[in-house]
């Protein structure tokens, strides 16, 4: 089989037998991964240990909601994970509940705005999903201030 050939409705086969376009194709491309997080000391009663921030990576182009760095954001960005299968199953307790692979992994469906499923973006962008007009670049925040920006709005 092609490697680059887009199946039918690929998003329905288990994650293992996508290839890599088809993984790529997955992503919403909300950003929701690019949220810098917080490990919360003091949880709150039944929201985890993991507190997501509006603040984002500093290659995170806000209004697409795409890395202008991806092909070397690993490089430029040590912490920034390349999402393959073996990094889910290590990631996906922080992985927002709304993103297609941990949704996939799970053996969920995709939600009714993916653009897999509407076509377009606009659907996603109508549910609040993307990060775009919510969020500030890491570049105006300094570490020790990271939890006055915790958001409640994604959930792990």
């Amino acid at each position: 089989m092609n490697s680059s050939a887009v199946r039918e409705h690929f998003w329905e086969l288990p994650l293992s037998d996508l290839n890599h376009r088809e993984w790529e194709l997955l992503c919403d491309g909300c950003a929701r991964c690019c949220l810098k997080k917080l490990q919360d000391d003091a949880p709150a009663q039944g929201t985890g240990d993991l507190v997501y921030t509006r603040v984002v990576c500093r290659y995170l182009d806000q209004r697409k909601c795409a890395c202008t760095a991806y092909g070397q954001r690993n490089v430029l960005v040590p912490d920034c994970l390349v999402l393959d299968m073996s990094v889910l199953r290590q990631s996906v307790d922080w992985i927002p509940d709304t993103c297609a692979y941990k949704l996939r992994y799970q053996h969920k469906p995709l939600p009714a705005w993916h653009p897999l499923l509407t076509g377009s973006r606009e659907a996603m962008l109508e549910q609040g999903i993307a990060v775009t007009g919510r969020v500030i670049s890491e570049e105006y925040v300094h570490d020790d201030g990271l939890e006055e920006h915790v958001i409640r709005w994604v959930r792990a």
